[in-house]
């Protein structure tokens, strides 16, 4: 067990000293978050499947490195009731509070290809959904209790733009993504009486390694122009917005989906 963080100087978003659990963090966008995350003076989770170990250490060393917050890894399926206790229990071990839960892990990449609803197989529809769905609800209700004793939270569970536009060949991914909203309501529902906020962020199409995997440039580019701010998405224009949600500026927001896609779709 480690000793409590040093104190911190505080930082523009008011996260210095907070604890975060990030999911997904051995992906891209995931380890933007974590370093985002520690570079505002959190500490933080970052929490990742084993096979992943590579990827989620070398971003906790990097984002340790350049803090001033410190981040860790916790390896743990996100499908997994047992794994999510471990992941609470060695937060609190080390860094003493559970504050913000980042709900990022997801099947996307993982998909084989685009394929019409009718030729979708069962055992990929499954996946993606005990992932992106289960496994953000089981995060909401491993670290809820824990929040609740303690004062408050916030959840932030990320869903896509495309849970509410569709997106031929995705049925599966779309489908998850708009569970992933509705259980952001119903979830800020029953735990605002306890201080726990609960909201969505819901990306546009990041141009990204793992969207080019999937999509033509042709595509990426179509999508581009098709944005009020014409231009291709980063995963910095991702951070911005999810530090605002972890933090005491939007205290008074839960229950919402907080769409960044450069002004592709009006909610």
């Amino acid at each position: 067990m480690s000793s409590l963080p040093a104190r911190v100087a505080p930082s523009p978003t008011g996260l210095a000293g907070r604890t975060v659990v990030v999911t997904g963090a051995g992906a891209e966008i995931g380890g933007a978050y974590v370093r985002a995350f520690a570079a505002n003076g959190a500490n933080v989770v970052a929490v990742d499947l084993l096979r992943t170990a590579r990827q989620a250490m070398e971003t906790t060393r990097t984002a340790s490195r350049t803090g001033p917050g410190r981040a860790v890894f916790a390896p743990a399926d996100v499908t997994s009731p047992s794994d999510w206790q471990l992941v609470v229990e060695r937060t609190i071990a080390e860094f003493g509070s559970l504050d913000v839960l980042v709900n990022n892990a997801a099947v996307y990449r993982a998909i084989s290809r685009k394929r019409p609803l009718t030729e979708l197989v069962v055992e990929e529809w499954d996946q993606v959904f005990a992932v992106n769905v289960r496994g953000t609800w089981l995060g909401i209700k491993a670290v809820a209790p824990t929040m609740a004793n303690t004062g408050g939270g916030s959840i932030i569970n990320v869903s896509s733009v495309v849970g509410r536009t569709g997106a031929v060949g995705f049925a599966h991914y779309v489908a998850s993504k708009a569970a992933v909203e509705g259980l952001t309501r119903a979830a800020a529902r029953e735990l605002g009486e306890h201080k726990v906020r609960v909201n969505a962020l819901a990306p546009g199409l990041v141009d990204n390694d793992a969207s080019r995997t999937l999509n033509t440039d042709a595509y990426l580019t179509a999508a581009a122009r098709a944005r009020s701010l014409p231009r291709p998405m980063t995963i910095d224009d991702l951070t911005g917005s999810l530090l605002w949600l972890a933090s005491p500026a939007s205290s008074f927001v839960t229950g919402q989906t907080v769409v960044v896609d450069g002004g592709q779709v009006f909610t």
